[in-house]
């Protein structure tokens, strides 16, 4: 299985995220109905939203947060985005790391360049790169979402990125889908028919066939090590 093949090869990998310093730790992120200070007035007001993200990490102590792989969000209610259908979609499918705008973002082995796209939709992932790899015989893909639009320029298809190469950065709300600036890192088996998109939210019905496919995260980040909540 893929994740035993990562877990493998966990001490190759190159940081996503360069500027942390060795165990420098990251604040856990709730986005649950447990966070009851994440109110809706703040959710629906993205200078607000920005403030309380900048406020929460200073008061931590910590320059970056994180969390979400697996977690059943309230947040999503702000976008009409996430509510097609019978069954809205909550179920976050990738990890986040929350930061300031400009972060820089590497590529943690080496690949390609498999699809890219502005997904402009309020509550979507604006600025979209997703790269594709090879490790031991098995082809996967990794997906980085809410970038900096200028990040899009020059790409193309095929395009190889070396391990460490630093291809992206945080964007900021007006390009990254209308969010307090961070990073949202997937791990996809099978892109199916996408190119530059795939859910990184499902319905709750659909939370083991997207698991599956959509393994944790943290199996290359490796960053759930050093956090504190």
């Amino acid at each position: 299985m893929l994740q035993e093949v990562l877990k493998q090869h966990q001490s190759t990998f190159q940081p996503v995220i360069t500027l942390l310093h060795p165990d420098e730790q990251l604040l856990v992120m709730d986005f649950t109905a447990n966070n009851t200070t994440l109110t809706r007035p703040v959710l629906n007001n993205i200078d607000r939203f920005c403030s309380y993200i900048t406020h929460t990490l200073a008061e931590s102590g910590c320059r970056l947060g994180i969390g979400g792989y697996n977690e059943h969000r309230t947040i999503y209610a702000v976008s009409p985005h996430f509510d097609a259908g019978e069954e809205p979609r909550r179920l976050h499918l990738g990890i986040d790391v929350w930061g300031a705008a400009e972060t820089p973002v590497s590529a943690p082995l080496k690949g390609h360049v498999h699809s890219f796209r502005f997904n402009d939709d309020f509550g979507d992932y604006g600025a979209t790169i997703i790269l594709q790899h090879q490790l031991d015989g098995y082809t996967f893909h990794t997906l980085y979402g809410h970038l900096s639009i200028s990040n899009l320029q020059g790409l193309y298809e095929k395009m190889p990125i070396a391990a460490g190469q630093q291809f992206a950065w945080f964007g900021t709300p007006s390009e990254n889908g209308g969010w307090p600036p961070h990073l949202h890192f997937q791990v996809i088996i099978d892109m199916m028919h996408y190119r530059g998109d795939y859910p990184g939210v499902c319905r709750y019905s659909e939370r083991d066939k997207y698991l599956q496919n959509c393994p944790d995260p943290d199996l290359i980040l490796q960053l759930n090590r050093n956090t504190r909540g």
